[in-house]
């Protein structure tokens, strides 16, 4: 099966009862056992749940992957991989990451016995820097979040793999639809399931997709051990979501291109960030590793801090708030949301300026975004 006929047909027969189309929702904590000579393979819903293991066998099969677990939330999945550090490891991180990555590596790991150091995930030589004797595990994203650059996925595992390092992918910004960097060798891919395959802006969740049975049955063995399992209703909404995947990551490139291609012609606009633009430094390696340029386009303001708060509380289709990947258009200030725990210095030198707005475009008519972007440029 191809990609839009796997996000509808794995795992999704019809109930055997009574051959419903969708699937049940198994809203119960435990499962009755037939006798204590049968252990069932799903007894307790900490464990496992019929809908979760749905959801992960179709994410798995979308990413390529030989095994996924769900957890309850993007960063419970990143956590799970990072489980696989111990005391006097070290975990490299590219310097462009999610703030709340930087957040669980810089203020948590530390404590557990676990030094951390950065790369520059857009040059790979920076990469044989920063390796240690003890270095163990490596997490990049592409493209990243907030200013989408994009990493050859390629180089950053063949370097990775010489030296016995095991590679996390954060696949969230591209999705599976566009993206899967298993291909490419990575050894475990995570998702906030939040984002584009829940697609819906109403469920927290994560996903990691282990390459190997190994890795797979690490990551379950972490979920069983800590409790951070999703809800059998989140993990259903999930799987509804995941349905139109397909088409709705088409959207959201399409119109997201559109946006990004108005405000690189508005003279409000000092700068914008997108992959699919010929004049953004990594377009052709994004040309190369992804089916498509996705949903997230950020741009920064030819004006001061203020100016860029006031066009952000200006818009009218586009919504004020955190989080991405839904399909209503949302508009942030990455210094106060998604990268607020970065000290300024920090956030500066990873091009996170205070001009910076970050959108999240969804599947709404192309023509009513730029419209509504165009109002909120004026008030500067």
């Amino acid at each position: 099966m191809r990609f839009a006929t796997k996000a509808i047909r794995v795992a999704q027969e019809p109930e055997a009862a009574y051959q419903s189309v969708i699937n049940p929702i198994y809203q119960t904590s435990t499962f009755a056992w037939n006798s204590l000579d049968e252990v069932p393979s799903i007894d307790y819903t900490r464990c496992q749940n019929p809908n979760r293991s749905a959801l992960e066998q179709v994410i798995a099969a979308l990413e390529g992957g030989k095994q996924c677990v769900c957890y309850s939330s993007g960063m419970a999945a990143i956590t799970a991989a990072f489980s696989l550090l111990e005391s006097g490891d070290h975990l490299l991180m590219a310097s462009d990451i999610y703030g709340g990555t930087y957040r669980l590596a810089h203020q948590q790991l530390p404590r557990q016995g676990v030094k951390v150091g950065e790369f520059d995930s857009t040059c790979p030589d920076s990469l044989l820097e920063a390796i240690r004797p003890k270095s163990k595990l490596l997490i990049f994203e592409s493209p990243t979040n907030p200013v989408l650059r994009v990493a050859d996925i390629r180089k950053i595992v063949e370097i990775a793999k010489a030296k016995g390092i095991l590679t996390v992918f954060d696949n969230t910004f591209a999705s599976p639809a566009l993206m899967n960097p298993i291909e490419y060798g990575v050894d475990l891919v995570v998702h906030s399931t939040t984002k584009y395959i829940t697609g819906h802006s109403d469920v927290i969740g994560g996903a990691v997709v282990a390459a190997t049975e190994e890795l797979g049955q690490k990551m379950l063995d972490w979920i069983k051990n800590v409790g951070s399992n999703p809800s059998p209703f989140d993990c259903w909404l999930s799987l509804r979501g995941l349905k139109t995947l397909n088409v709705r990551m088409r959207q959201h490139c399409e119109n997201a291109q559109r946006v990004a291609e108005f405000l690189a012609r508005h003279p409000k606009v000092e700068l914008v960030h997108y992959p699919g633009l010929p004049s953004h430094p990594d377009h052709g390696i994004a040309k190369k590793q992804m089916r498509g340029f996705g949903g997230m386009v950020s741009f920064a303001v030819a004006g001061t801090e203020q100016q860029a708060r006031r066009v952000a509380e200006s818009t009218k289709v586009f919504i004020l708030a955190e989080s991405l990947g839904g399909v209503e258009s949302l508009i942030g200030y990455p210094p106060l949301m998604s990268h607020a725990i970065m000290p300024e210095s920090e956030r500066l030198a990873r091009g996170i300026t205070p001009n910076l707005l970050r959108l999240s475009i969804g599947i709404e008519d192309a023509d009513d975004l730029i419209e509504d972007l165009d109002a909120a440029l004026k008030t500067v």
